[in-house]
Parts: C-alpha cells; structure tokens; sequence
C-alpha cells in the first residue's frame, strides 16, 4: 500500500512521511519556482490517475493509458506532460529508489517542429528595438536579443553580473541546469546597458521594476509583446524568440556553431543545429527549373 501523499497542485505543496512523496520533493530540488509547479502538477496527475499505486508498482501499461486519458490536450502538452513523467522515474532509478525504469520505453508523443515560425527577421527586431521609446524597456530588448538570454536569466541579473571586458564587457548568466556562463557585449550594448546603471549598487537588479524589486518574467513577456505589436510583427511573440533570433542571426552572419552554443548554454550542438534546419541558406530545391 503507497504512503500517504497530499499533493495540492494550488499551492505546489508536497506532504509526506517519506516514500514516493519525499522522492518527488528530492526530484523537484533546485528547479525554478515555475519547474516545481509545472512537475508537480504532472507527478500529481499521474499518480491520480494510477490510484495512488506506489511509484514501484506503475506499469508500462500505466503510463500508456495515462497517456491516452490526456486526449483533450495539445500535442505539445501531452508531449511535455509525458518527458516530465519520464524525467521522474529516470531520477528514482538514478538515486537507487526504482530498480527498473518503465518510462526508458514509455515514448512521448511526436510534434511539429515550428522554430522557424518564432525567429524573427533582423529588421524586425531592430524595429522593435527602435521604436521602444522607455530607455529601460529599449536596453532590455536588447540585452534579451544581444545576450540571448532567457526571461529568468535577464530577470535575476544584478549589476555585480556586469563586468568590463576589454573595450566593452559582459553579462554574467545564471541558469538552466545550474549552469553560469558569461556572454561578451558588443560596445554599442555596453554602453546602453552602462547608462541604465545610474547611482545603483552591485546587489540591485539591473532591471528595475516601479515598485523597485526585480521586473518579473510576466512584465518582461508584456514589454515584448507590446514592442511586436509596435513593430506589426504578427504572432505571440514572447522573450524567447529574441534567443532564437540570435542564435539563427549569429550563424547567419557566420558564427562558429560551438560558439553559439557556448553562448546560448545549450548542453549539446544537435540542439543548437536545430537553427541551421529552421531556416536553410540552401537546399536542393534551389537548383531545380522551378
């Protein structure tokens, strides 16, 4: 019989004595706020549908079913809901709690690949940048895009990040997977991004909020939303799409592969040459008659 488990997906609360409960707060351990809520959620859904069995005692045959009965959601959610489930069990077994990892065959369910949609042409981001009248609002939009930044990464910034390089300088990131890397700016960048500083001190954020905390991801997402609309580009555009740009401009303009991967923190070139396929420069198609 499981351990009792409460799990309140409201308030992202995991209660328990130990068992499957405790190796659920071990695995959501150190993830962002946002990680935690979204995992904790899924965990919560699967062991719903699975009546509470002891993770131990779920089947392959459990997860496929689990996976039908999430019929009503998109393939995209589906697909995410299924890697978060395989990411748990591959942790059980990792730390010796699960002597065998049904998720390894558990498959989640195929998407179509729609990066090209979210790379913004390099007028379009210029325009967008351009006619951000806030000099905030214009230095952030620049350092998401110059940076390639993620929304929590620019977030957290504080100006003890911001250090002189040479004759500009650089932008210390913290972030996914407990990775910290350090992307060089370009002198028009640092020099933007030196005038916002003002009187503040190294343990202030760089990007400031009317209340005075930190701007949160929500704002950011609404200040680059609001620039799109400016610029009439259509979509939902959101920070993200400023990192794709970059890394699709930076190997446009001929950057070495390894180095776009260095700079956008990825863990592998098979993610960063997603961007060589989202947009070719060439293709067979081109020497055809037609």
């Amino acid at each position: 019989m499981a351990e009792a488990i409460i799990i309140r997906e409201s308030d992202g609360v995991i209660a328990t004595g130990g068992g499957d409960g405790q190796v659920i707060g071990l695995w959501l351990y150190g993830k962002s706020a946002a990680t935690q809520r979204a995992y904790l959620a899924d965990s919560g859904r699967l062991l719903a549908f699975a009546k509470y069995k002891p993770l131990a005692a779920i089947t392959l045959a459990d997860l496929q079913a689990f996976e039908l009965s999430l019929g009503e959601l998109s393939t995209e959610s589906r697909r995410r809901i299924v890697n978060s489930i395989k990411s748990l069990l591959t942790f059980c077994q990792k730390i010796g709690y699960l002597q065998f990892n049904v998720g390894a065959a558990f498959k989640a369910p195929k998407t179509e690949n729609r990066l090209a949609e979210r790379i913004l042409t390099e007028q379009e981001v210029l325009t967008m940048i351009a006619l951000t009248k806030k000099e905030r609002d214009r230095v952030l939009l620049t350092l998401l895009y110059a940076s390639a930044g993620r929304c929590s990464e620019v977030c957290a910034l504080q100006w003890r990040n911001v250090q002189p390089s040479g004759k500009s300088g650089q932008v210390t990131l913290f972030g996914k997977g407990g990775k910290t890397r350090a992307v060089k700016l370009s002198a028009a960048t640092w020099k933007a991004l030196l005038a916002l500083r003002g009187a503040a001190g190294p343990d202030e954020p760089v990007f400031v909020s009317q209340k005075g905390g930190a701007l949160d991801e929500s704002a950011v997402r609404r200040i680059v939303k609001a620039a799109a609309v400016r610029a009439g580009v259509p979509g939902d555009v959101s920070p993200h799409w400023l990192r794709h740009s970059h890394a699709s401009h930076a190997l446009d303009r001929g950057a070495n592969i390894v180095l776009v991967r260095d700079t956008l923190g990825h863990s592998s070139l098979a993610v960063t040459s997603r961007y060589t396929h989202a947009k070719p420069n060439d293709s067979s198609a081109l020497h055809l008659a037609v």
